[in-house]
């Protein structure tokens, strides 16, 4: 007898439109290259997704869908607020076990998102930047999220923390890099050489150089001096929790992103 998929699968997002995401891209990339590579590592991200059992896919998106919007998604917007109201009100959305990403770690494989609940109640994925890329609920509880501070060092610690101290038992996912800065986006494509975030990339030259003596445009592989965070993980530093994976697959992150308007949260 065949088991149908029970988990329904989240992805957090933010429209690709210039000027609105990945600004800490911007130098070196212009903000238009800066979306579209935001578009393509929300692409990469919706096609693995698409690619893992689930009963139920949506996407919880901030803006309009576009053509990177794969079949076979529930599209829901974003509720107003910071970035912990936001995952919580994607998690309500749930009634049975769910697990959420966000829309930086084009490197994410099927495999890492083809969770099990039976003997746990949650599943961790820390990001390297002190965030985290993925959260999985068995019976998700908006209350676990709501009150997290978003997008600081200690972001994933603290709700890990959240979670243990709710009683749950708690497994970890492999540590994962997301996407902010240049060099970010380098290391993550060499993770994924074959996906169309890498492909962007490589199209994707460093600005020429400012005449006004402003600024000059820094080298495809350094990082941004913005320091805001616009999405779903926090700054460099942080928790740790143990790698899981051996098959040589290098864990690195994700982030969603929230509004450049609104107070920013926590692949």
């Amino acid at each position: 007898m065949t088991t149908l998929p029970v988990t329904t699968l989240l992805v957090i997002a933010k429209e690709p439109r210039p000027g609105r995401v990945k600004t800490r891209l911007t130098p070196p990339f212009t903000p238009r290259q800066a979306a579209s590579l935001a578009e393509a590592s929300l692409a990469d991200t919706l096609d693995t997704v698409a690619a893992v059992p689930a009963c139920r896919r949506v996407l919880v998106l901030d803006g309009e869908p576009g053509p990177w919007l794969p079949p076979g998604f529930d599209v829901v917007p974003q509720c107003a607020g910071g970035l912990d109201e936001r995952l919580a009100d994607a998690f309500a959305r749930c009634a049975g076990p769910a697990l959420l990403i966000g829309m930086d770690t084009p490197q994410v494989t099927p495999e890492l998102l083809t969770v099990d609940f039976a003997g746990c109640d949650a599943w961790f994925g820390p990001a390297e930047d002190g965030g985290f890329w993925a959260l999985g609920l068995a019976r998700p509880d908006p209350a676990l999220l709501r009150g997290v501070p978003m997008s600081t060092a200690a972001t994933g610690a603290v709700q890990r923390d959240r979670l243990v101290a709710a009683g749950l038992r708690v497994r970890d996912l492999p540590r994962l890099r997301d996407v902010d800065t240049a060099a970010d986006a380098h290391a993550v494509a060499a993770l994924a050489p074959d996906g169309r975030f890498a492909a962007r990339l490589a199209r994707c030259a460093a600005p020429a150089s400012r005449t006004d003596g402003r600024f000059a445009a820094r080298p495809a592989g350094s990082a941004a001096p913005d320091s805001r965070p616009d999405g779903f993980t926090g700054r460099p530093g942080g928790s740790a929790a143990p790698t899981a994976r051996t098959d040589g697959f290098a864990a690195r992150l994700s982030r969603s992103a929230a509004p450049d308007s609104r107070p920013a949260g926590p692949r």
